[in-house]
């Protein structure tokens, strides 16, 4: 089966894994020798927290993919849109999806109760994610609507931390049937 996605698309999601993989792996090895990491008590606070955050990034992921869906007509690689979407929590911030992504090496972290996953390693790739987001996917997106994304941009933030746009963007709305 032929999945047809983006080389730039690819390369997100290679990094985005070795990331987690590696800062996982860097983590560990350096925790061997702290205390805290062989804290049993420890790991159980940060499992339960950091389980809390990956289902909080994967919500925010899900919810950001689903509306970004809408951007798709006709036969076009996966991952990827010909219309732009500024509908749904999109009319509210720009790059929602950039909230789960985000969020997951912390989560991550938090699972695997690495200190220095946890305070190192998880906001610098947090920050580079940042990095990626705005270098590449800003870059693209102008490429493909140069006008429109510009009004758009005007108009709408990268992030919104407004109350509104956190519950659209977090909590599952109940289906309603007319």
């Amino acid at each position: 089966m032929k999945i047809n996605t983006s080389a730039s698309v690819v390369i997100r999601i290679f990094l985005w894994l070795l990331m987690l993989l590696g800062g996982a792996a860097l983590g560990i090895s350096m925790d061997q020798s702290s205390m805290l990491y062989h804290d049993f008590t420890f790991h159980i606070i940060t499992a339960l927290i950091g389980f809390i955050i990956i289902s909080i990034a994967f919500r925010a992921a899900a919810k950001g993919g689903k509306e970004l869906a809408k951007g798709r007509e006709g036969d076009i690689p996966r991952l990827e849109t010909n219309k732009l979407v500024t509908s749904g929590i999109y009319s509210c911030m720009r790059h929602p999806m950039l909230f789960g992504l985000t969020l997951l090496p912390l989560g991550w972290a938090l699972l695997l109760g690495s200190p220095t996953f946890i305070t190192i390693i998880a906001p610098i790739e947090m920050i580079f994610i940042i990095f990626m987001v705005v270098i590449f996917e800003e870059m693209e997106i102008k490429r493909k609507f140069p006008q429109e994304y510009e009004d758009y941009k005007k108009e709408v933030p990268m992030v919104s931390f407004k109350l509104s746009c956190l519950k659209e963007l977090f909590i599952k709305k109940k289906q309603t049937h007319d």
